[in-house]
Order: structure tokens, then C-alpha cells, then sequence
């Protein structure tokens, strides 16, 4: 369940846009609510004018260039180093290859992600050195790398650094440390990745006469990965290079590129940022987390098509691996929640397994916080020592909580939405206990998952223009995300399995408008709504071939009952857990936990009526009409006095709950019962109990 957040649209200046531009309605609508209404804004999103800022705005940018050439014109050992995904793999392949055209004694290295970790490290360095290398370029790493930068320097080799992470306190005495996040850096735009950084220090390297159009066509491609890959703002610069890049990743004459989208099944197809990030950043960022990490770099500096076939072969299997062990590790999460689901009321979720695959974690966390709607850190033990990694929603700094505890840790980094960890093995309950202890402080209501809707349509509305004028706000992505539309209120009038069973097609109808709808990924018997249900849709729309022209395609990405408030659904299932936490409640929190004996009956005589329930809570709470304005807290209140007084077996799981009615005996009295007592003990001193007391005689 997420909290459906809906943007505010001010119907006159959408309209005066469309007829300005002369688009749609919906599309004016878009444009308002994404702040698109000045002509600056909208031309710099819309132009195809293609500019980037001077390079050298970027301070240390000028040190970079000139160490960077004595050491080309004197033929030093250079070494790109750079990171294991697909940002740092394509910014090492593109300076790699800039520099060897350029005749430069040039080499690579990408650290091994379980044995040696992010960015430079001692070891790393020495072989380095062992290996005659005396300049040292980072990409997409070694802003925070202070000692490792002085531990080359009193080796005698340069560093300079190239990074787009935030800086620390103190910056590494490198040559140059080139990074738009430096607080003395004069750079207009800040938001690039990695890969970014790197295509403007081939543009300085250039010199002030560089050819722009040359050097996208050479690089492009490999800035686009990149840049999807490292999920940035797709955004300003960023949005100038991506657009940039996807034609000529499209006929990019890289071979490895070539056998690798060939392998994907994107060849001879139209590349958006969508598929470039599902499709081939996947399986560029799996040679990072399972075996040899430079696999991909020699991909994409393939020369030989036999090699660059068995590259791209290679590479999609270890991705084909890497999905079969984030899989298996998921449904051991699972599997483990539904044992003993007790942590699932922690706010944050803090799971330890033996030898799961640390390179997969943070996959999994991210599927485990998507699916329960809380952040979470899964952590994989390999006997006293562990490493773990974790996934936060907005609104919850993981990084912030995770440092909270850092005398508790052997390392730890990160950012507010992501974080990673080593820590000892014995430490991990006492580190679940502390970081929840911190979030009970600084989040006691935890944000909720939030779903965008950028606009409300009427059925009317749904021509095949509305996805073709939106093509003008692609390339999507962080910070501009592939617009979500809300159709409310509709009534579901037919469900047809399609594609095996393995996806539906739905016919809802309003105002005697009947519209039809593919929900992608849910089986029939997944689907939790029957015909005649009133439904609200979260919908993406798209323009598809078909028979040699275009028709509209209607993509269900999120459904609930119609007028379902998901915020307040959240706010009761919170609160109900505070009380399962044995924490203080309000008097007002006992009262919304409270039921009295028409909602008791009201909720027994519909699972008496359908002889259990087998689906999502929400929809129990639909189906009962027991607790209007969607009082979650209350409904499985009442299920676990259901169940305490033998009424009802339940078994509930990520939202999800099984009843099975069991024979009745004799009359119970519901209130006589521990839960509502412990519910009211948990009162606060000195709060006056909110109830209606009368109903629990």
C-alpha cells in the first residue's frame, strides 16, 4: 500500500500552455505541474539545441588537464581506476580509450568488489606501483580517499582524482581533485555521475577549439549508460547528454555494445533511458557483483567480434546468475518473515542470513523495502564477520541512522537512501536494537512509500496524442519520471488472462466510456478484485504499433479500491504496530485501535458470509465497509481478537492475510480479551481513555 500522492493542476495556465504549444490538454496539465511554464524551462526542456558548460568552470580542472598531458608527452605508465558499476565501468572504458587514441602508456584497474571493495585501496596501489604505473586517474571514485592519495605520493606516484561523490571534511592531496560537489567549485551544473565528470575532462583534454559534435559521436553511448546507470537527475546537463547518446548508442559501432544489446533483444530497436536501464545496465552492473569485474570494460573495448560475442554472452549469463541468487536470497527472506514475522514491526528492518551472496544485498534490500514499505538492511554473515547492505524510503536518512551506531560497525558509507556496512557477527542484534531505537527518536512516524500521480484524466481524454506529445519530456528518469496518470473511480467490467496467465488484461468503464488496460507481471489468481469492483488506477500511457499504425496502450502500474485514503490506511497500520511494540499510545491512538461490537459484527459476518478471506489487507478493509475512511489499525485489531478468542486461524504476511473460520463452540464475549486490555494499559499516564468504554462490558 503506498500513500497516492496527486499534484495539484491549475486548469487555466494547462490550458493556456497547450494552446501555446499546441498539446493536449493532458500535456499542458503535465507541463504545469512539473513547473514547465516559462519559456526558459520549457525550451531548455524541449529545445534540441545541444550545450554543455566550459569544462574548465570545474576548479582543479586546469591541474588535471596539464599533469594529465606531461604525463602522455613523456610516455608515463597511466592507470584509470575505476569503480565496478556501470558508471565507473563506462568511465574507465571511455577515458581508457580517449587516451590510448591519444598515444598514452595506458592501463586500467577495477577493484574487486568482495576482496578489496569501493575505490583505491593500499593493496591495489602497491600493485600498481610494482607495475611501473605513475599517474593515477580516478573515475567515478577517490574523493574520500585521503590516505590511500598519501600513500601513492610516497611512492612517488601522482593521483588525480575524478569523482561526483560529496567530499568530506578534508580532500585527498591529490595532483587535482576534479568534483562539481567541492564547495570552492564555480560549476553551474553539479548533478553529473561519474561518467559525466570523465566526458568533461576529454572535453578540457581537448582544449579550447574541442569538436562537441565529434566527441559525443566517439562517446555518447558510453555516457548515457553511465549516466542511466548511476540513477542521477536526468536533468540539465545530464538530460543534454543522455538525449545525446541514446541515437548513437542506438548504431553504436562498438562490437562488445553491439552483441551485448543483441543479446538483450534491443538491437534494431528505439532506445529509451527506460530499457537502456533495465535491459543493459543490469547485466553491465552484474560483472561487478558476481566474479571478475572488468569483464564488462573489456567489453566495451572489444575489437574482436568473437570476442566481443563471447563477452556479451558471458556477461548476460552472469546476470542470468545474479538474478537466480537475488531470487533465492528473497524468498529465504521471506520465507523467514513468515516463520517468525516479528521484525516486521520493527520501523526499520534489520535481517541476518548465513552466506548470502554480498554482492546481491542491496538488490534484495531494495525489493524487501519496496515490497514492506519500510527501510531495510540485509545483512549477509560469513562466520564472526558480516557485511550489510540497506535501502531507505524518502523522508528516512539510512545513511544519518546508520552512523548513529558506528561504534557498533568496522565500516560504513553511504547517503540517505542507501547504505553499506561491515560489522561484526555478534554485534548484529544490538545493532538492530540501536538503529531502531534512533528511528523511534527521529522518525516515531516512519514516511510513508509515496506514489506520484501527475495528473487525474477522464476517459475522454485518452487519445493516442496524449503519449506522443508526452515523448517530448523523454528521456525519463530520476527527477523526471515517466509520467503516472490517475483514472479514479472506475467500474472493472472484465478480467482476461493473457500472455499464459502470467498478465491481465483489464475493461474498466465511466461515464459509458469502456477502456482497456493491461496489468503487466499479476496472475488471475493474484489479482485481488472482482468484476464490479470500483477501482482507482495509477496508469502509464504509451503509443504501440500495431497493424501499421499506432494505438494507444493503457499500462496499470498500481490499483486500489476506489477512494481508498492510503495515507491513512498507513497511518492505522502504523499505529497498531506501535501498540505491538508495547510502546506508549495517546488516548487517541487506543481509541482509533478500538473497535466496538458493530464493527466486530460487521467484519465477522463478512468472513462468515465468504467463509474466510485469502488476500491484501486493504481489500478486506474495501470489502467490509465495516470502518469507513480506512481505519487499518482497527481492522487488524479485530482480527487478532478474532483469533485470540479461537474464531479464526490468521497467518499474515507482507500485507496479506489468510483467514480461516474455525467451528464455534459456544458464545464469546469479544471484550473480554487481553489484547484490548494490553491496548489500554499502553496508554500514557495521565490521558484520559478516549473510548467508548460502554461497548466493552
Amino acid at each position: 500500500m503506498k500513500k497516492w500522492d496527486v499534484l495539484p493542476c491549475d486548469r487555466n495556465i494547462a490550458e493556456r500552455l497547450a494552446q501555446q504549444y499546441q498539446v493536449p490538454f493532458v500535456m499542458g496539465a503535465l507541463m504545469q505541474t512539473r513547473g514547465l511554464t516559462e519559456a526558459g524551462r520549457i525550451d531548455a526542456m524541449f529545445g534540441s539545441a545541444i550545450s554543455l558548460s566550459d569544462p574548465l568552470q570545474m576548479v582543479d580542472m586546469d591541474r588535471a588537464v596539464e599533469r594529465i598531458w606531461h604525463a602522455i608527452n613523456h610516455f608515463e605508465r597511466i592507470t584509470v581506476y575505476g569503480d565496478y558499476d556501470a558508471d565507473g565501468v563506462t568511465s574507465t572504458a571511455m577515458l581508457y580509450s580517449y587516451l590510448e587514441s591519444n598515444g598514452a602508456d595506458v592501463t586500467y584497474y577495477i577493484p574487486d568488489r568482495e576482496r578489496e571493495g569501493y575505490g583505491l585501496n593500499l593493496q591495489a596501489i602497491d600493485q600498481l606501483h610494482a607495475q611501473g604505473t605513475q599517474l593515477i586517474i580516478t573515475v567515478d571514485n577517490g574523493i574520500s580517499s585521503v590516505e590511500e592519495v598519501a600513500y601513492a605520493s610516497q611512492l612517488g606516484m601522482d593521483v588525480v582524482v575524478t569523482d561526483h561523490h560529496r567530499p568530506r571534511e578534508v580532500l585527498p592531496a591529490a595532483c587535482a581533485v576534479v568534483d562539481p560537489h567541492r564547495l570552492d567549485c564555480p560549476s553551474t551544473f553539479k548533478d553529473f555521475a561519474g561518467v559525466g565528470v570523465a566526458f568533461k575532462l576529454i572535453m578540457a583534454l581537448e582544449g579550447p577549439d574541442y569538436d562537441l559534435t565529434s566527441l559525443l559521436e566517439n562517446y555518447a553511448d558510453l555516457v548515457a549508460i553511465g549516466t542511466i546507470g548511476d540513477v542521477v537527475p536526468l536533468l540539465g546537463e545530464n538530460r543534454t547528454l543522455v538525449r545525446a547518446g541514446l541515437p548513437h548508442l542506438s548504431r553504436s559501432d562498438r562490437l562488445g555494445l553491439r552483441s551485448l544489446l543483441e543479446n538483450a533483444s534491443l538491437d534494431n530497436r528505439m532506445l529509451t533511458a527506460t530499457n537502456v536501464a533495465f535491459g543493459v545496465v543490469p547485466r553491465i552492473n552484474a560483472t561487478g557483483r558476481i566474479g571478475s569485474p572488468d569483464r564488462a570494460v573489456r567489453l566495451l573495448l572489444a575489437e574482436d567480434p568473437e570476442e566481443a560475442a563471447n563477452l556479451a554472452a558471458d556477461v548476460c549469463d552472469c546476470n542470468e546468475y545474479r538474478r537466480q541468487i537475488e531470487s533465492d536470497i528473497f524468498e529465504r527472506v521471506l520465507e523467514d518473515l513468515e516463520r517468525d514475522p516479528r521484525p516486521l514491526l520493527d520501523r526499520v528492518l534489520v535481517l541476518a542470513g548465513e552466506g548470502w551472496h554480498p554482492g546481491v544485498i542491496g538488490i534484495v534490500a531494495a525489493r524487501i523495502t519496496e515490497r514492506f514499505g519500510k527501510p531495510s538492511i540485509l545483512i549477509s554473515i560469513d562466520g564472526e564477520e558480516a557485511k550489510g547492505s540497506g535501502r531507505s524510503i524518502e523522508g528516512f536518512s539510512l545513511f544519518e541512522a546508520v552512523c548513529s551506531c558506528s561504534d557498533l560497525l568496522v565500516k560504513f558509507g553511504g547517503h540517505p537512501m542507501a547504505a553499506g556496512l561491515s560489522i561484526r557477527t555478534a554485534a548484529i542484534a544490538q545493532f538492530r536494537e540501536r538503529i531502531n531505537r534512533y528511528a523511534a527518536v527521529h522518525a516515531p512516524h516512519m514516511p510513508v512509500p509515496t506514489l506520484t500521480i501527475d495528473c487525474v484524466l477522464h476517459p475522454e481524454q485518452l487519445t493516442i496524442e496524449v503519449p506522443r506529445s508526452i515523448r517530448l519530456l523523454e528521456p525519463f528518469g530520476t527527477a523526471n519520471p515517466a509520467p503516472l496518470f490517475g483514472l479514479f473511480g472506475v467500474r472493472l467490467q472484465d478480467i482476461t488472462p493473457v500472455g499464459g496467465g502470467r498478465h491481465l488484461r483489464l475493461t474498466v468503464v465511466k461515464d459509458n466510456y469502456a477502456l482497456r488496460c493491461m496489468r503487466f507481471g499479476v496472475s488471475l489468481e493474484a489479482f485481488p478484485y472482482a468484476v464490479g469492483d470500483f477501482l482507482d488506477l495509477a496508469v502509464t500511457l504509451d503509443a504501440k504499433p500495431f497493424n501499421g499504425k499506432e494505438t494507444l496502450s493503457i499500462i496499470v502500474k498500481d490499483c486500489k479500491p476506489a477512494g481508498l485514503d492510503g495515507a491513512e490506511v498507513l497511518q492505522g497500520l502504523q499505529i497498531y504496530e506501535k501498540g505491538r511494540r508495547k510502546e506508549n499510545l495517546t488516548a487517541r491512538e487506543v481509541d482509533s485501535l478500538t473497535p466496538n461490537r458493530e464493527e466486530f459484527a460487521s467484519v465477522y459476518r463478512f468472513l462468515r458470509a465468504k467463509n474466510g478471506f485469502d488476500g491484501p489487507e486493504e481489500v478486506l478493509l474495501y470489502r467490509t465497509c465495516a470502518l469507513p475512511g480506512g481505519n487499518m489499525g482497527k481492522l487488524l485489531t479485530m482480527l487478532d481478537v478474532l483469533s485470540e478468542h479461537g474464531l479464526t486461524l490468521q497467518q499474515r504476511s507482507a500485507g496479506v492475510c489468510k483467514l480461516t473460520l474455525e467451528p464455534v463452540q459456544q458464545k464469546v464475549n469479544l471484550f473480554d480479551s487481553k489484547i484490548l486490555a494490553d491496548l489500554r494499559a499502553l496508554q500514557k499516564e495521565g490521558e484520559p481513555y478516549g473510548g467508548e468504554t460502554q461497548n466493552l462490558q
